[in-house]
């Protein structure tokens, strides 16, 4: 299984509205690509000092390797991940991404 981890740094102008309507958007992906699982979405809750800014993140699990790789490519992600990139401090700048590969533990 990979866990595809999305750590994003909001514009303080984007309500809390719009960053539902982005993980909902996240979400109906899982009706059109096969092997994409949960998805997780929260504000950084953690006490450590160590966020860099990053205020949410989200987790998404794939079957496998090629469901996140479809996944990547796919329009409808395409779309979804324009709207984030829109929604945040300095664009892409105020995203990291980091994949798990849960499988080789």
């Amino acid at each position: 299984m990979i866990r595809h981890c999305v750590f994003a740094r909001f514009r303080n102008d984007v309500p809390a509205a719009e960053r539902a309507a982005i993980h909902a958007d996240l979400e109906a992906l899982r009706q059109v690509i096969d092997g994409m699982d949960t998805v997780e979405f929260s504000a950084n809750v953690s006490p450590e000092q160590f966020a860099r800014g990053f205020t949410h993140g989200f987790t998404i699990d794939f079957r496998d390797p090629a469901a996140r790789d479809a996944y990547l490519v796919h329009e409808a992600h395409q779309r979804a991940g324009a709207r984030l990139v829109a929604a945040l401090e300095g664009g892409t700048d105020g995203l990291m991404v980091f994949d798990l590969d849960l499988t080789k533990k």
